[in-house]
């Protein structure tokens, strides 16, 4: 290989992975957003992390379609652009609408302004899943497939992690105690950073080089579809749960601690959620340092029963058991949640290189397939959430634990290629 083309081969890795942290930003808006429109609307917190997932449900497919019709780079771009105009989308709703009731839900009157809320919510959920279409399996073969290819997704992961433990955290910050006040024009700062940001990303992506293995190639005649891989059918489910998982874990955590009520709740809320991201970009430094000697398979199974392990342990914990954080005493679970983000940190790199380990030519069209079942973060914590609202916040972590379960059955079981007389070149 050249110096030439080992340099490109750097700036696209530098590259890929500058957009996986973008990813995470716009994503964690949901919760602590969600806390704010939860005020006035009590049912409506979780809505706008359902519309910014259940883009993907509308878009997965498509996306994938794009990579091969645009090639990678242009469809980067064309999703950072999608992305300024959803921000822009929940900045309005901080300026109209208010007083303007377009329909009741709940014997609430709705206004306009949630309506626009959500309208740039389902937006960004656009932009996110394009470049998640373009992020994963680029890096996946920037590394050669394999154990290396995760590793270079846990690289990415991690930098996604740390823009994931800013959002949650600023938000907690600018916002300190939700009040009746509180609205979307205390946390304008954070949209204004992510509309930056992507116009920056915008600038440097339009400037680099970005290997294209499919553009202005014949495009491959496929036979079969991806899903007729059965590691690939139990990979798209476990996807499906396990955003479920890594959203709704720290989603409940925030609405828990900050529905405590004293206050500065909102800012500690914020705090342990962020706390979850931080770990989970540890996790994924640790695991990118060891993926090319540690079996991805092995680092799957441990992190997903150490994860049910921690979730058992914080549902039996009695809540009078406190530690005093920032003058306040706070249950210990809520110490405790936090710390899956180190066994979350793999799963996502993890189950997407197990499922697409041996697709070939197909691997471009599970991807998009993948995309589609991201709207498992919008759908599996409105219903952890409904949980929460019948049974408690704690207790509504028992839906994460039967996900969780079934991620470890994938790791040990599922993800075996079953299907190998499949012709994939």
């Amino acid at each position: 290989m050249t110096e030439t083309n080992k340099n490109g081969k750097v700036i696209a890795i530098v590259t890929m992975c500058f957009i996986f942290a973008m990813i995470s930003f716009v994503t964690n808006m949901g919760a602590p957003f969600g806390n704010i429109w939860g005020f006035e609307y009590p049912f409506a917190k979780a809505w706008g992390n359902l519309m910014n997932f259940a883009a993907y449900l509308f878009m997965g497919i498509p996306a994938g379609k794009m990579l091969t019709k645009y090639g990678y780079k242009k469809t980067a771009l064309i999703a950072l652009i999608v992305g300024i105009v959803g921000l822009c989308f929940q900045y309005l709703s901080s300026l109209v609408g208010a007083g303007t009731y377009v329909f009741t839900y709940d014997s609430i009157p709705v206004a306009l302004n949630l309506v626009i809320y959500l309208l740039g919510a389902f937006i960004c959920g656009f932009c996110v899943c394009m470049l998640n279409t373009v992020v994963n399996p680029m890096l996946n073969l920037l590394g050669g497939g394999g154990n290396k290819g995760n590793q270079l997704i846990q690289v990415g992961g991690t930098l996604n992690s740390l823009t994931g433990t800013l959002t949650p955290l600023l938000a907690g910050w600018l916002v300190g105690t939700v009040t009746a006040d509180t609205s979307m024009s205390d946390v304008a700062p954070l949209l204004f950073i992510g509309i930056a940001v992507f116009a920056i990303s915008f600038v440097i992506i339009s400037r680099v080089t970005i290997p294209e293995p499919t553009l202005g190639k014949v495009a491959p005649k496929y036979e079969r579809s991806p899903l007729a891989f059965r590691h690939c059918v139990l990979g798209v489910i476990a996807i499906f749960f396990y955003v479920g998982i890594e959203i709704g874990i720290p989603m409940e955590l925030n609405f828990y601690v900050t529905d405590l009520g004293f206050e500065g709740a909102a800012a500690i809320g914020g705090t342990l959620a962020a706390a979850y991201w931080l770990l989970m970009m540890i996790g994924r430094a640790c695991s990118s340092a060891i993926s090319g000697k540690v079996s991805t398979k092995l680092q799957l199974s441990t992190v997903s029963a150490v994860a049910i392990l921690l979730l058992v342990i914080a549902i039996f914990m009695p809540e009078d058991v406190t530690i005093s954080f920032n003058g306040h005493d706070v249950p210990a679970k809520a110490f405790l949640i936090p710390a899956c983000g180190l066994c979350t940190s793999i799963m996502w790199g993890g189950i997407f290189n197990l499922s697409v380990e041996g697709l070939g030519k197909y691997t471009e069209a599970a991807s998009g397939i993948f995309m589609t079942m991201v709207v498992g973060g919008g759908v599996m914590p409105l219903l952890q959430e409904a949980i929460a609202k019948s049974a408690g916040p704690i207790f509504s972590y028992w839906l994460v634990i039967a996900m969780l379960a079934y991620i470890l059955f994938y790791a040990l079981v599922g993800c075996k290629n079953v299907n190998q007389d499949i012709k994939v070149d």
